[in-house]
């Protein structure tokens, strides 16, 4: 691996593949479509590979429905929680659906729609099992679609469809729940739609997922309202341990404990770590005292709440070494910055062939063109 830069992204193609074999049998045993989720999954280089299987994207506004538009070139579902009116116009024009957040927006805008837009509502089903505020779109005052006492038949109007989100990296369960609360609260308007778009939030790739359970429900429903097309949209279910963040130990420092300083940053690289929080998988590492070293990653920027996390290793690490932090494609790649002037890491394809391709380096002038 002494080729590739550090750090550096890699998606491993043949990973990839794995997971929309089984979107696509999702798709094709349930009749359901199945849409990318940008805000999980960017990587535009590997659209060649995911459109043979999926059948366009959703875009959370203007940029991301261009990159849609531009490099997958099939369908394109937008939605934000309110449109800027200087994006909206190009937003319609590329777009195959629009979502509106409110009864509002779709007031404001409804006349700038052309007649290639199928236009729909995003619904709060006032359920949810997410467990972590941050990532609950079904929280206390969510800002996130229309709950049943705000809802307004009367100005139904025009929209031909419904879309609700209220899951996190959840199996088929979770859905279950919030299906039976969206039906319960708008089962009354399903009829009268063209399509039922299910959200994101599905982690129909991880080992332990019951797919055969949601080509069932997908179905159930489907039978229910057999004119009405069904619409997933997960993101990291797509992206989902397709590759790995590869990085360099830099320096180690001991204060009480010994850390190694490495040159990828958990503030800058890898948000969700302190967002969520999570402790990311670290290749042959182990828990504390697992293993016979411990050691403290943090990262290379100043801030001093950079601490990627514990772990221990079977030899003493060493500067210069390779550190790999596993399953850091999804959601992990499209929320990087360049905090402290730190380069972005490259970008890198594993070939199914095992040849491997850096299709992107990173260097002063991404930093700093993003400022003025």
């Amino acid at each position: 691996m002494s080729n590739i830069p550090s750090p550096c992204f890699v998606c491993e193609e043949e990973l990839l593949e794995r997971n929309l074999l089984i979107l696509d049998r999702v798709q094709k045993e349930s009749g359901a479509k199945i849409l990318l989720a940008l805000k999980g999954f960017a990587l535009w280089s590997s659209f060649d590979l995911v459109k043979q299987y999926l059948q366009g994207c959703c875009a959370s506004g203007l940029n991301e429905a261009k990159l849609a538009h531009e490099e997958f070139g099939k369908e394109v579902h937008t939605y934000s929680p309110a449109y800027k009116d200087d994006d909206f116009e190009e937003i319609a024009k590329i777009s195959h659906h629009i979502v509106f957040n409110s009864f509002a927006q779709w007031q404001k805008y409804k006349t700038k729609v052309t007649f290639n837009n199928s236009c729909g509502l995003r619904v709060n089903p006032e359920y949810s099992s997410v467990e972590v505020d941050l990532y609950n779109p079904c929280g206390a005052y969510s800002r996130l679609g229309i709950t049943r006492s705000e809802f307004k038949p009367e100005l139904l109007d025009g929209i031909e469809g419904l879309h609700f989100h209220a899951l996190c990296e959840q199996n088929v369960d979770a859905l279950e729940g919030v299906l039976d609360a969206f039906i319960e609260k708008f089962g009354e308007f399903i009829p009268k739609m063209r399509w039922i778009n299910f959200g994101g939030g599905h982690h129909i790739t991880r080992i332990d997922y019951d797919v055969n359970r949601l080509i069932e429900v997908i179905k159930e429903f489907k039978s229910k309202y057999p004119m009405v097309e069904v619409y997933l949209e997960p993101g990291e279910a797509v992206g989902w341990q397709t590759g790995y963040l590869e990085a360099t130990v830099l320096d180690i420092v001991h204060n009480k404990i010994d850390i190694a300083i490495l040159d990828t940053s958990a503030e800058a690289h890898m948000p969700d770590t302190l967002a969520m929080p999570y402790r990311p998988m670290v290749r042959t590492s182990g828990l504390v005292d697992e293993k016979k070293y411990n050691y403290r990653l943090g990262g290379n920027t100043c801030l001093a709440g950079d601490i990627i996390g514990d772990y221990s290793f079977d030899k003493k690490l060493e500067v210069g070494q390779r550190i790999i932090f596993e399953d850091m494609i999804h959601y992990t790649m499209v929320k990087t910055t360049t905090f402290n002037g730190i380069n972005l890491p490259s970008i890198a394809i594993k070939r199914k062939d095992g040849t491997i391709d850096v299709i992107k380096n990173f260097g002063y002038e991404d930093y700093k063109m993003r400022l003025s």
